[in-house]
């Protein structure tokens, strides 16, 4: 089986490794529903709300595991291309799966990108960590690192086809996250410990 052929096959994989509900699960083992309560988004933030921030961390680390497998299988198989593939197939999954709402793939897209730019990736997670704990803001911190991520693919020389897929994934988790900057921008986003992402 040629390298390409694997890839083929790999990317239905890296969807549905994607769309498992890790958020929906971790909540549900603690008594809620992620879909009804708090922001209703599930996603990491969201779990940390409602079941504290040890379980939000355990959602946010394995939703950031599939993109990193998803991304660092293609890397394995045939290069930096395959890793853009399925890394970006975990992230749709994620982000759009079916019979159920998705999340804003900002640590799945993470998982996946830190295994092609580990040092962006690091310089990056300090920055929504900053924001996050200072602002009290998660939706501004994922924004602002949406935006950056691109920003610095490209001043630090690598291929424009790389920035260009970057960007891409930007751009979704710009427009995932719609909701919350027309709040930001209407000063009415809830804080991170707040009961609304």
């Amino acid at each position: 089986m040629g390298p390409m052929l694997a890839v083929a096959l790999l990317v239905p994989v890296a969807w549905l490794l994607g769309t498992f509900p890790t958020a929906v699960l971790v909540a549900k083992s603690r008594g809620h529903d992620v879909m009804q309560e708090g922001s209703g988004n599930p996603g990491a933030s969201n779990v940390a709300r409602l079941a504290g921030w040890k379980w939000g961390f355990v959602v946010l680390l394995v939703d950031f595991a599939k993109g990193a497998i998803a991304s660092g299988a293609g890397l394995a198989v045939d290069g930096r291309v395959a890793a853009f593939v399925l890394g970006t197939a975990a992230v749709i999954g994620h982000t759009f799966p079916l019979y159920r709402k998705g999340g804003k793939g900002v640590a799945t897209a993470g998982g996946a990108l830190t295994v092609l730019y580990p040092y962006i990736a690091l310089a990056l997670a300090v920055v929504w960590f900053v924001v996050a704990r200072v602002l009290k803001k998660a939706s501004l911190g994922s924004l602002l690192i949406a935006v950056l991520f691109p920003i610095l693919v490209a001043v630090t020389g690598h291929a424009l086809w790389e920035d260009i897929v970057v960007s891409a994934l930007a751009v979704l988790i710009v427009a995932r996250h719609a909701g919350n900057i027309k709040r930001l921008w209407r000063r009415s986003e809830i804080d991170l410990d707040s009961g609304r992402n």
